[in-house]
């Protein structure tokens, strides 16, 4: 398995940080703010120390120095984060008026791109001090702003994918009849922390019928012989993240059951064959939902084929019918279709994939044929 990649240094930050103020000029945006939470983990390698309702900020704008405005009293703290050295601190303390600290560093008439986790609090506080701003979500804005992958992440979401699929291999070994789901998602996420994830963000088990609702919950269900249970777990590793399903059977499978998962096998290996760059997302969409439809189940297949991953499990961009931005070398995304038959069983397979310069690299490479477990 992969070893543990080396730390990112403030050079990286400073060059994420000066290629969001470049991304932002390029939308026609006065800059990008960002309040605590992924998009500023990746900027800058800062996490403040717990939620807050004060104001911590990330000010970005082209042909300015990043500044992070914080409180005083955890100044400390965001002068050791590894991409320190490439911005300023600007502090605050309680009894001012953080907005009056954050508004001369903005253009008082210019848009803005907003971390989508941003406080509506700390957004109308700056509207009050500067009304002639506007601002934009910045999965509106800036949708592909970490969408691209350089080395160093890749690495990371490679060993994630590693760690999910070794995952896999030993829930294979468990036994599944007579125990409740929360069971086994009890193993599942034992099992990613045991091959070095540090955050476990799912752990769906899906038996029977549940496993015709895609995002059901791990509850007190018995698992029985004869049950379909869907598998699709993941969190974060390196603080990148991992993201696979698999689809296995208690005992021996039937004929429909075989041919369900047979064409949800077959068309997440044809929406995997038709990654290359250029496509647009939505086309990997389309070569997915083509194949289950054809099958006759088109209208069972209920969600996107895809979603971004990186520092979140799910994040920007979206492998779904209308998204035509196009694929580009380094971007990482799932291929997962699924067919789902209500009060019966359901079907899912997931891969994470990633562009490369000729079409695309899984990074799950477990066994996609149904396994039979007992």
């Amino acid at each position: 398995m992969t070893g543990t990649p080396a730390p990112f240094t403030a050079d990286d930050y400073q060059a994420r940080m000066e290629r969001a103020a470049r991304a932002a000029a390029d939308a026609g945006l006065a800059g990008v703010l960002v309040a605590p939470g992924p998009d500023l983990v990746w900027l800058t390698g800062y996490e403040p120390p717990a939620a807050t309702e004060r104001l911590t900020l990330l000010v970005l704008a082209a042909g300015q120095d990043p500044v992070l405005v914080v409180p005083t009293l955890e100044a400390p703290d965001a002068e050791k984060a590894a991409g320190a050295p490439a911005l300023t601190l600007r502090d605050w303390t309680d009894g001012k008026d953080p907005y009056a600290t954050t508004a001369p560093l903005l253009d008082a008439s210019g848009r803005f791109g907003v971390s989508d986790n941003a406080w509506a609090l700390h957004l109308l506080g700056l509207q009050k001090a500067l009304p002639g701003t506007s601002y934009v979500s910045l999965t509106e804005g800036l949708p592909m702003l970490r969408a691209v992958k350089d080395a160093a992440e890749l690495e990371r979401l490679t060993a994630a994918g590693e760690a999910a699929d070794a995952t896999y291999e030993e829930i294979l070994k468990v036994s599944f009849a007579g125990r409740r789901e929360s069971e086994v998602a009890g193993d599942l996420a034992g099992l990613l922390r045991r091959f070095g994830h540090s955050q476990v963000d799912f752990t769906v088990v899906g038996s029977g019928p549940n496993g015709a609702n895609p995002h059901h919950e791990a509850g007190e269900r018995v698992i029985e012989n004869g049950d379909m249970v869907v598998l699709d777990f993941g969190g974060l590793k390196h603080g990148y993240g991992s993201d696979t399903s698999r689809t296995v059977h208690v005992g021996e499978p039937t004929a429909e059951e075989r041919r369900v998962h047979d064409v949800v096998r077959e068309a997440q290996e044809a929406a995997f064959r038709a990654v290359r760059p250029g496509i647009a997302c939505q086309d990997v969409d389309r070569v997915a939902r083509a194949h289950i439809t054809e099958a006759g189940y088109g209208d069972r297949f209920i969600h996107r084929t895809g979603h971004g991953i990186g520092v979140t499990t799910h994040e920007p961009p979206y492998m779904i019918e209308g998204e035509e931005q196009r694929l580009v070398p380094g971007m990482c995304f799932s291929v997962e279709p699924g067919i789902y038959l209500p009060g019966r069983f359901g079907v899912r397979i997931e891969d994470i994939v990633t562009v490369t310069e000729d079409g695309g690299r899984r990074l799950n490479n477990t066994s996609r044929e149904m396994a039979v477990v007992h």
